[in-house]
């Protein structure tokens, strides 16, 4: 049998168990009311990529390369561009609905995704926000001319305005 010490030992352990759980439901519970501390407000996310006016198939092949600093030096540029078809740059079609190409100072290829941006603009780059410091922008495409610029000022220094001309299908 229980005596009166042990049942009151037994009750109080009872009640400061039932507290307990009150409590804790209490801080789980976010009533108005009773908060002083307001709830931040969540934080956004990151906006979902904004899909590129070029598909990447329409990329997708073998181009001859050359680059320019000085805008006047365009049409000279294209031509030698073309003339590098005999050594074409591959700009391979990745797994996941990206390009294979390199990025500045890589020596590996690797998939690079195109992206739109609100402005209209277009670029190549791995996956995050359009306009990163890894990215190069489309300045001009109309299918069988590409030129590039790469967003990092110090890589666009480097290599200039990048001049794509698509190489003819192989006979």
């Amino acid at each position: 049998m229980i005596g009166s010490g042990d049942a009151r030992a037994v009750a109080k352990f009872a009640t400061v168990s039932a507290l307990t759980l009150l409590l804790g439901a209490c801080s789980s519970v976010n009533l108005p009311s009773l908060s002083s501390n307001p709830e931040p407000a969540p934080e956004p996310g990151v906006a979902p990529e904004m899909p590129a006016t070029i598909r990447s198939d329409e990329i997708v092949g073998r181009w001859g390369l050359a680059s320019y600093q000085n805008p006047a030096d365009r049409a000279r540029t294209e031509k030698m561009a073309r003339d590098q078809c005999k050594q074409p740059y591959v700009i391979g079609a990745g797994q996941s609905g990206g390009v294979i190409m390199h990025l500045a100072d890589q020596a590996t290829p690797q998939e690079l995704r195109l992206k739109g941006s609100p402005s209209g603009k277009n670029y190549i780059g791995p996956p995050g926000p359009s306009g990163g410091e890894q990215d190069r922008e489309i300045v001009s495409f109309d299918g069988r001319v590409m030129v590039t610029r790469f967003v990092d000022k110090d890589a666009a220094v480097r290599y200039g305005n990048m001049v794509y001309v698509r190489c003819a299908p192989r006979a």
